[in-house]
């Protein structure tokens, strides 16, 4: 940057040269625009230089990590949305004066995460660590919830949202499972017709793909991605599930089975660009929801089992009002008990009231 006229140097301090920028400075004149290089002062931490001991100015930190590693022409920045200016202003300016051809494609500024409308960080101590997050909820989940805005957005926490978001993810995986259970016990026949599904899969599939393109194609647009079309397909398969339990001919059977491969397999695929796909099975992501929905609630699952027990006790005994307490109760905690024929099982759902905070 000195070599091309752009900065100076005053008793050690290395400035920039707004005046001879290549890009257009004159706003910026009065701006309070960083050194490039600091003299050093005693006791801070220093580097050896040619104008004496010193250490790089904020901004040409940043010029210098992505001159080193990806060159002066790359094609994605990011950055909080606060960083636009001067931050980003000065990177731009010093990466044009020490290279003209220098040029990123794409700047993409994050709007922040806030806790009652507040940003959250270090310095204003509102902050949560990723750690004290996932020690409650899955990372699954909080990935989920940070893509429920776009990205360039602000994203207000609240542990309700939280818990919407992971009981969102359950049903997504829960759904998935159930369809790859019920397949793996279908025996498939070779009809010669392996890609001829039916007209609403057809239907759901184009939705479905058209959707997610056009959303990602406005400017990366995740806030409404696990919505409409997506939940259709879940919808899709939980209906055409029930639809092959029955009895039919079997060149409809076969389509139905290539209709709910193709559908959730679509589903799969967005799951992955959104890295929502877990790297293990579901059933294992699906435990592991569970497990810390019974940490979030005291409890364990003995004792769930324990009140399923005595629930089914109270029913049989046609005592429903202690029934329906036991079921109440359990959901406040964020439990839910589902009677399926004579069986009760239970899943993690939003608690009917506030959990207590973090």
């Amino acid at each position: 940057i000195i070599n091309n006229g752009c900065a100076y140097v005053v008793e050690g301090d290395v400035f920039f040269d707004v005046e001879k920028s290549p890009t257009t400075m004159a706003n910026y004149r009065d701006s309070g625009w960083k050194t490039i290089e600091l003299a050093a002062k005693p006791g801070e931490k220093s580097w050896d230089s040619p104008w004496g001991q010193g250490r790089p100015g904020w901004h040409i930190e940043c010029s210098a990590m992505s001159a080193r590693y990806l060159t002066f022409k790359f094609d994605i920045h990011g950055g909080g949305i606060d960083l636009i200016f001067p931050h980003h202003e000065n990177e731009i300016a010093q990466n044009r004066a020490a290279c003209q051809e220098s040029c990123v494609r794409y700047w993409m500024h994050n709007g922040h995460v806030t806790i009652n409308n507040e940003k959250m960080s270090k310095s204003s101590g509102n902050f949560l660590t990723i750690h004290q997050i996932t020690e409650r909820y899955h990372p699954l989940a909080l990935r989920h919830f940070l893509i429920s805005a776009h990205y360039r957005s602000p994203l207000n926490y609240s542990v309700m949202q939280l818990e919407s978001a992971s009981d969102s993810i359950f049903y997504i995986y829960q759904t998935l499972l159930d369809c790859e259970v019920a397949l793996s016990d279908v025996f498939q026949v070779d009809d010669g017709e392996k890609d001829r599904i039916s007209a609403p899969a057809q239907l759901c599939f184009k939705n479905l793909q058209d959707e997610f393109y056009a959303r990602m194609s406005y400017d990366l647009n995740t806030s409404h991605l696990l919505t409409g079309a997506f939940q259709d397909a879940l919808k899709f398969r939980n209906s055409h599930l029930n639809m092959l339990k029955k009895k039919q001919p079997k060149n409809q059977q076969l389509v139905m089975i290539r209709s709910l491969r193709k559908i959730k397999n679509k589903v799969k695929e967005v799951l992955k660009v959104l890295g929502l796909l877990p790297r293990s099975g579901f059933s294992q992501v699906l435990q592991q929801l569970k497990d810390k929905a019974l940490k979030r609630a005291g409890l364990v699952e003995a004792n769930v089992l324990f009140m399923i027990e005595k629930r089914t006790t109270a029913r049989k005994n046609k005592d429903f009002s202690m029934s329906d307490q036991i079921r109440a109760d359990l959901s406040t905690r964020g439990i839910a008990l589902m009677d399926v024929g004579n069986e009760t099982f239970w899943r993690p759902c939003v608690p009917v009231c506030n959990p207590t905070a973090l």
